[in-house]
Parts: C-alpha cells; structure tokens; sequence
C-alpha cells in the first residue's frame, strides 16, 4: 500500500469525530471502500452493503431475540456436522477476516474462497488476507476450485473438491440466492447471515441468522466457546426446536413493528 492510501485511511478517521452517532457505520462502510480501491472486493460489493445497512437501520442496528436463537442454532448445527466449510466472498474479508478465522477453528471447518464476480487476483488477494489473520489452509483459489455445483452457471458454480463439494453444513454470508438454492438441493445444510428476511437466500437457507455480519460473528465465536461443552443430544434438542420460518416471520414483525413506531 503506497503513502498516499496511508494518508487516506488517517485522514478519514481523523475527519470522524469520537462522538459521531454513525461513526461506526461509517468506518464500516470505509473498510468495504478500502477493499474496492485494493482489488479483493467487487464494486457490486458497496450496492450489496449499502441494502444491507438499510435493513440495519430498521433492526435498529442491534442483534434482535429472532438473530440470536438462529446463531444457537446455527452453532449446533455446525458443533454436530462432519463437515463443515464457511464460504469467503469480498465483503465478508473486508469486515470480518479474524472472526472467520476464529469461528472455524472453534467448530473445526474449513475456509473457502467463493465469488460471483471471480478472477485470480480477487482470489489470492481474499487469501491473502484470511492467512495474515491467521488462517492455515484456505481453499476454492485457483486450481482448486476445480469442480461444480450442478444446475448454476455463475462463477459461483466453481468450488474445491476437498471444501464446499462434500461439505455436509456451508456457512456463508451477503449471498445470490441462486447458489443457496442449488446447495440445498445438493442435500446440503446452510446457514445464511442476510440482513434482508425476504431474499430467496433467506427463505432458501436452512437457518437465517437476520443481523449484521459485524455482529452476527462475534457471537457465533461466543456461543460456540459456550456450546462446545453440551452432550451430542443437547446439540440436537436445539436443532429440534429451531423453526427458520418462525424466526423469518418473527423478524419482519418486528420490521412492521419498527415502521409503525417510526411513522408516529
């Protein structure tokens, strides 16, 4: 990174005053502009996040009840797969690469590169990052991605035989619905975070974690320290009571709720 990228990053944090009420959306947003201007984010990636942010405004920007039963759920369900992968796309490194990393090695799953918008340099870049945050092996760059996902034709198709192709749970975040949909029915579990309740990848996926990446991983690290020490059939008494059509409809009232107050 040149002195002149270096000035800008001082500059803009400089110019964000401590006790600015959107200081922290701001940084945030400037961390996925960073990532553009350094090549491993998409420039779709700011259309992405910006949708997003605007879900957040309405959750209030907090973890609401209906997020934090899906993130139970989704750490048992990833406690008690064989074979668990969490799918890396830009935004995902550019805002949370150490929580990736952590979560998987609490709930022993692999790392995996996956893009709509691929090319090798958006590949090495995303690795590079995972690596210096402490990531060993991750997988889906390059040649490895080396097989398909049958009935999708994006670049999304293309993943590592050793990753997402005999993966039994996919965990993976600001998502197509088109490839949500054919993991599903490759017979695969997978735990989407979407801000947005009503996409296709949020009714498609097996269990929807409705919150903000930023904090959604965080407590998944939290609640997998935690529920690493209950029994196999403790794991799955919670899977059991899980209900992903309950926690959708429990987050669009909550939506309507919100609307109704602010429009008083």
């Amino acid at each position: 990174m040149d002195s002149s990228q270096n000035s800008k990053k001082w500059s803009i944090s400089a110019l964000i005053p401590e006790n600015h009420p959107r200081k922290e959306s701001l940084v945030i947003r400037e961390k996925i502009v960073e990532g553009v201007e350094e090549g491993y984010v998409a420039p779709q990636g700011l259309i992405a996040h910006g949708r997003g942010e605007c879900f957040d405004y309405l959750f209030g920007e907090k973890t609401q009840h209906f997020a934090i039963e899906a993130i139970r759920a989704s750490v048992a369900l990833l406690l008690l797969a064989k074979y668990p992968v969490i799918s890396v796309n830009g935004n995902m490194a550019a805002l949370v690469p150490r929580e990736i990393v952590e979560l998987a090695r609490e709930v022993n799953a692999k790392i995996e590169v996956n893009l709509f918008y691929r090319t090798p340099e958006r590949e090495r870049a995303i690795e590079k990052i995972l690596k210096e945050s402490g990531a060993q092996e991750v997988l889906g760059v390059g040649e490895d991605a080396s097989a398909t996902i049958p009935e999708l034709f994006s670049e999304r198709r293309r993943v590592s035989p050793r990753g997402i192709l005999i993966a039994d749970v996919v965990l993976l975040a600001l998502e197509d619905g088109d490839r949500t949909e054919a993991l599903v029915k490759m017979g695969k579990k997978v735990i989407a975070i979407d801000l947005n309740p009503l996409s296709r990848t949020a009714r498609s996926a097996s269990i929807t974690i409705v919150d903000n990446i930023i904090r959604s991983f965080p407590l998944l690290i939290k609640y997998a320290k935690e529920m690493k020490k209950l029994r196999k059939e403790e794991l799955e008494e919670t899977l059991k009571k899980y209900d992903n059509k309950a926690v959708l409809s429990s987050s669009l009232k909550f939506l309507s709720q919100r609307l109704s107050e602010i429009s008083l």
